[in-house]
């Protein structure tokens, strides 16, 4: 069994789909804590580390294999979250962000959420160095997007985050930071490559949790 540490409940049938298409035998459990954003959004999110390490502690008593964090804002505090557990606990994005460093060296981060920026940008960086490898990290907040979710309205909200990717010059690589930006990647037009991270988080999530 995989736990999935969300902060939106939007993100539940789309690991389900994946899930469906690319694992089935899988079992996911959702776990979804929306004011872990929230709070990590106020008071950034050294300001939710304690809530994170127990509920990652709490999917691991309840029997999870392997945790997964599809929230970029926290994915850092989760996998940090992981002395201890006794299990693996992955951040969705790593994936995407390995591939995104494979690329090219110019990537360029789209994130809805300004909180989303920092910790995508440094895990860009993180698997880098990592690979060995030199990049050059530019990052915008797509802007209108959120409130956009927020309201419930996905399809302007993710036609928004297309745009967005339509209208980056200069850059080998485009990651969306966020797992709800994922419908973008159908939507855009440029030439580049658009990353985005539930369809690789959740085979890393898979593998992790004995999948083969």
């Amino acid at each position: 069994m995989l736990a999935l540490l969300h902060t939106s409940p939007v993100h539940v049938p789309v690991f389900d789909a994946l899930r469906d298409e690319h694992h089935p035998g899988l079992e996911l459990r959702h776990v979804v804590v929306e004011e872990l954003l929230e709070r990590a959004r106020a008071a950034g999110p050294g300001a939710v580390a304690d809530d994170v390490r127990r509920r990652v502690r709490e999917a691991a008593d309840g029997g999870a294999r392997a945790v997964l964090c599809t929230c970029s804002t926290i994915g850092d505090l989760a996998e940090r979250a992981a002395d201890g557990v006794g299990v693996p606990v992955l951040r969705v994005d790593r994936p995407m962000a390995g591939a995104a460093v494979a690329a090219g060296p110019r990537v360029v981060v789209l994130a809805a959420l300004e909180s989303t920026l920092g910790p995508t940008a440094a895990l860009v960086r993180d698997e880098a160095a990592r690979a060995g490898r030199s990049v050059e990290v530019r990052t915008a907040v797509v802007r209108g997007a959120w409130e956009r979710f927020e309201a419930g309205d996905t399809a302007e909200y993710v036609r928004r985050v297309a745009d967005a990717a339509d209208a980056v010059t200069g850059a080998d690589v485009i990651v969306l930071a966020q797992a709800s930006m994922a419908p973008a990647e159908r939507l855009t037009t440029t030439a580049l490559p658009v990353l985005s991270s539930p369809r690789p988080g959740l085979a890393a999530g898979a593998a992790a949790a004995g999948l083969r």
